[in-house]
Formats: structure tokens, C-alpha cells, sequence
């Protein structure tokens, strides 16, 4: 469990095209480096949102692998050497919750549509997934490359708006997001199981 509030960012230092084994279908090993210190193998790491197992530590950094599944719902099998991702450590009992319930499990990929500078703000538009979209309200919450943020405003069916303030900008990989790119999402746990519970009555 997670709560979308960025640790640190890393680079990758493999790319995946040069590291996959025997085909997408065994996964993919990637080292990330990173500040981390007194990480442990077992760990769970979220890396733009996908929850992801250390395997081995190293000095400056440390190594995971991504399942064929894993690639099949996000954006790493397209990961290259130098690529930067955001990172967060596993919720321990008794840390601020600064953000919001996040389990590091990707819905989907989404495009952002829209970059637009508001005052001290950037506000993007992201299409997302229709499965997001429903479960997505007005100021609620949602994760894009593994950042909490808010939804500002739903100025379109299956389009969600957010606005990055100035310390999200610097501290995370979403100040840097173009017209075009794409980015992994997680919907709000709480929309998940409500939508479930209301199927399950119909």
C-alpha cells in the first residue's frame, strides 16, 4: 500500500529492450537507481505507480522484475536506459497519509490531451481508461505515474483534469509531460469497490 506521495525520483539504467530474456512473455529485469538507503529484498517499491519487488540491492540503487502481466498493463516494456520514474516506499503503520489510498496496481495507460499553464498552476487533461473514468469523481482522487493528486474538473466524458502545483512540478516527472504522452493511472480504490458493490445488487 501506497500513498502517491513521491519519495524521489530515479533513472532507469537498463533499458528494456536490452534486458529482456527470452520474449515479453518471462518479463523484464530492471535496475533503477536511486537515494534509497536501508532498502531490503522483498521490499515493495512503487515505481510510476506499479507496484514492484526489489530483488536485489546495489550500490546506489536496486533491481526489480516485471512480470509478463505487469507489461501487458503499463507502459515499462517500453522503458529505455535514462528513462526517470517516480519512486515511493511502501506505507509503514503510522505514517502521515499525505496523499490517499494507493495500491500500485496500473488500471490502465492514459494520453495527455492538454498542458495549460493557470497562474502558479499546470492544469493537464488526461484521457484515461473508460474503467477509470467511471469510477472517477469531481475532486476526488487519482494517480498518474504514481502521484496522488486531486481531480480538478471533468471537462469531458472519460477526460479528468488535474492541477500540478509548483512543488509537484519539481518534485515529480509530471512537470515535464507533453501533449501526446502517456502515462500509467490508478483509479481511487474507494470508486473501485463501490462500482463492484453496485453491479453485485443489480
Amino acid at each position: 500500500m501506497f500513498t502517491g506521495i513521491i519519495d524521489t525520483t530515479g533513472v532507469v539504467k537498463n533499458g528494456v529492450k536490452d534486458n529482456v530474456k527470452a520474449g515479453v512473455k518471462n518479463g523484464v529485469d530492471l535496475l533503477i537507481s536511486a537515494p534509497y538507503r536501508g532498502l531490503k529484498k522483498g521490499e515493495s517499491i512503487a515505481v510510476n505507480g506499479a507496484c514492484l519487488t526489489v530483488e536485489r540491492v546495489v550500490k546506489g540503487g536496486f533491481t526489480v522484475h516485471a512480470v509478463a502481466t505487469t507489461l501487458g498493463r503499463t507502459l515499462i516494456g517500453e522503458w529505455r536506459k535514462g528513462r526517470v520514474v517516480n519512486l515511493e516506499r511502501a506505507l509503514r503503520a503510522g505514517d502521515r497519509l499525505g496523499g490517499h489510498f494507493v495500491q500500485g496496481h496500473v488500471d490502465g495507460v492514459g494520453t495527455v490531451e492538454r498542458v495549460a499553464e493557470a497562474d502558479d498552476a499546470l492544469l493537464l487533461d488526461i484521457r484515461v481508461p473508460d474503467e477509470v473514468a467511471e469510477t472517477t469523481v469531481l475532486h476526488g482522487a487519482i494517480t498518474i505515474d504514481g502521484v496522488s493528486l486531486t481531480v480538478n474538473a471533468l471537462p469531458r466524458t472519460g477526460t479528468v483534469q488535474v492541477s500540478l502545483v509548483p512543488f509537484t512540478r519539481e518534485h515529480t516527472t509530471l512537470g515535464k509531460l507533453e501533449q501526446g504522452d502517456r502515462v500509467h493511472v490508478e483509479a481511487d480504490v474507494l470508486g473501485k469497490y463501490v462500482r463492484q458493490l453496485c453491479r453485485s445488487e443489480r
